[in-house]
């Protein structure tokens, strides 16, 4: 019996005779690509959301007339940058967990939804000044709740219904959509912002209509679901510590008391030193609590420890370097080469393309070739890449050539496309069935 067989719940199969309401059965062979397709789709969306606002800021602030380099204007730029982050860190755990215990097809449902309701709200900001930022930030952490919704159970839902055989390739071309988003999303937002600041804000109403309309029509729970409380101590303490501890590095790059950073801010530090506490009290709750919101237990698999460390530390590099090509490209390389200010973030999106090529076709390779030699080696070797690339990007000087740059950053994308599915791959393959989400 296959692995797809044996984790389906009690009359799963049984779904596929309301074919008058639904498309495919769940026990069709060709569900496991509809579920592929449907989730890839809400994967790119959630993750093109995130990066379309950071490289769109300046013609978002210039929409709703507010200077955010203004002192009493600082908060309002880091909540734009960090709210939707911030909010997806937090909940997604416990939202994973929702789906184990209620359904992962319901919860990712109602992400698209709350994604697409959340989009057309955000666009139709009736406000300027502070009062129009407050608006985007609000609805901003909403849509975070959507988001963290989709990205929490769209994995899950596909290893379930991919057989083991088939998991790096469904795997791979899943979160390569995921990553490859954050940076189709600077390209669009580029683009958009130079025509119109609330575009980036409709460009995800058609998708997210037709994504949710086919999300409830087409996808089934074939996973196992467990029925059970929730722990609300160690929802409460994770939300809290992180947040904490999140808000607290955000606002350490603010200056303060005349140093060019807020390290020594003491809120910062009660932030940082308070939200590690609390984390180390999530974990002592996790220990003791009969049906954790997080099985810490899991961590004693050295395939799930090291993927999920290996795949922390991505994303701080990933995210690292995206931040600081906007910076170089907006801030310097582009002035340098006679592009005027305003048109600087369509640019630094087209410019930045390779990274995202490389991504496209290095992820759904790298998860079918992992499927037949191994996902370790394939990991293995994208985190090299990855490194060989930055070593290449420390030694540019600040005016580059632009085709060394170009290779540099395709060969960057190379690594992370390599990279991302087997590590995933070798992460959901070493839970329980129940334990996906």
């Amino acid at each position: 019996m296959t692995t797809k067989e044996t984790d389906r719940i009690p009359g799963a199969s049984e779904t596929g005779q309301h074919r008058g309401r639904r498309w495919i059965g769940a026990d069709h062979p060709g569900y496991k690509w509809v579920a592929l397709t449907n989730t890839t789709v809400g994967m790119l969306i959630a993750t093109i959301n995130s990066s379309i606002v950071l490289i769109s800021l300046p013609g978002i602030f210039t929409g709703i007339r507010l200077d955010p380099l203004e002192p009493a204007n600082v908060s309002y730029l880091l909540w734009m940058l960090m709210g939707y982050m911030l909010v997806t860190a937090v909940l997604v755990v416990a939202l994973g967990r929702l789906g184990d215990m209620m359904g992962r097809v319901r919860i990712y449902n109602a992400g698209f939804l709350i994604f697409t309701i959340t989009s057309v709200i955000l666009s139709l900001d009736p406000f300027h000044g502070g009062s129009g930022a407050l608006w985007l930030i609000g609805w901003r952490i909403v849509q975070a709740i959507g988001g963290s919704m989709l990205m929490a159970n769209s994995a899950a839902i596909l290893t379930d219904a991919f057989p083991a055989r088939q998991r790096g390739m469904a795997l791979g071309v899943n979160m390569v959509a995921g990553i490859a988003g954050s940076f189709l999303g600077l390209v669009l937002g580029g683009v958009l912002v130079t025509w119109n600041w609330r575009s980036i804000f409709w460009v995800n109403v058609p998708i997210g209509l037709i994504g949710t309309v086919w999300a409830y029509k087409s996808l089934h729970e074939t996973g196992i679901r467990r029925p059970g409380r929730m722990d609300w101590w160690g929802n409460i303490t994770f939300a809290i510590g992180l947040t904490a501890l999140l808000a607290g590095i955000t606002y350490g790059i603010q200056p303060y008391g005349g140093h060019t950073m807020g390290w020594t801010n003491p809120w910062v530090l009660a932030g940082l030193i308070g939200g590690a506490v609390m984390l180390a009290v999530f974990c002592l709750v996790e220990a003791r609590v009969a049906e954790p919101m997080f099985p810490l237990r899991l961590f004693r698999d050295a395939a799930f420890a090291g993927g999920n460390a290996a795949t922390l530390l991505g994303a701080i590099a990933r995210g690292g370097l995206q931040f600081m090509l906007i910076i170089w490209l907006q801030g310097i390389w582009l002035p340098l080469h006679g592009y005027d200010y305003a048109d600087t973030p369509l640019w630094a999106g087209i410019y930045m393309l390779p990274l995202t090529i490389g991504f496209l076709l290095a992820g759904p390779l790298s998860g079918a070739l992992s499927d037949k030699f191994g996902a370790r080696l394939f990991a293995a070797c994208g985190f090299l890449v990855m490194a060989v690339s930055f070593a290449g990007l420390l030694v540019l000087p600040s005016d580059f050539s632009y085709w060394v740059f170009a290779a540099l950053i395709f060969l960057n994308g190379l690594g992370g496309g390599l990279f991302a599915a087997p590590n995933t791959a070798i992460i959901m393959s070493s839970v329980p069935a129940d334990a996906r989400g």
